[in-house]
């Protein structure tokens, strides 16, 4: 069975289905409501400070989970619409650009070092997973956990 991540809440679930009943629409969580899930490959646990960021098929926010505040000290209205890599101020190891490997690629990407940048902040080292979305429209799911 698949294992879906709600990125509103960190909400893991199991299931056969992908979508809603018989329609197309994507499965939303059962436990606080949020319109879709994501799909992983396998079980994920993310540590309880992690940081959810929701973007679309070009890297672009377009929706904040848990955590992000307290990481970023941004809202979510503060980076709709803009690209991740630069609201965010992402900087991997050696230049390396895992959100675009997992676009482009369809791959999951874990366990990266990153340093977080948010609104010229002072930096914030963090550790990123990338899941890619598995529909039609792609995107992917960003887990940023800092680090300690």
């Amino acid at each position: 069975m698949p294992h879906f991540i709600c990125p509103n809440c960190g909400n893991r679930t199991l299931s056969g289905e992908r979508t809603a009943g018989f329609t197309t629409r994507a499965k939303g969580c059962s436990k606080c409501g949020f319109g879709f899930l994501f799909e992983l490959l396998d079980d994920y646990y993310p540590a309880p400070n992690a940081a959810f960021v929701i973007c679309d098929q070009d890297a672009k926010v377009i929706g904040f989970g848990r955590g992000v505040r307290e990481l970023t000290g941004l809202g979510e209205t503060d980076a709709l619409g803009q690209p991740v890599r630069d609201v965010l101020g992402l900087t991997f190891q050696n230049g390396d650009d895992h959100i675009g490997t997992a676009l482009e690629w369809g791959v999951r990407v874990l366990d990266k070092p990153v340093t977080v940048h948010a609104e010229g902040d002072r930096p914030e080292p963090a550790t990123a997973d990338i899941f890619p979305a598995y529909d039609e429209d792609g995107g992917l799911l960003l887990v940023l956990t800092p680090k300690s």
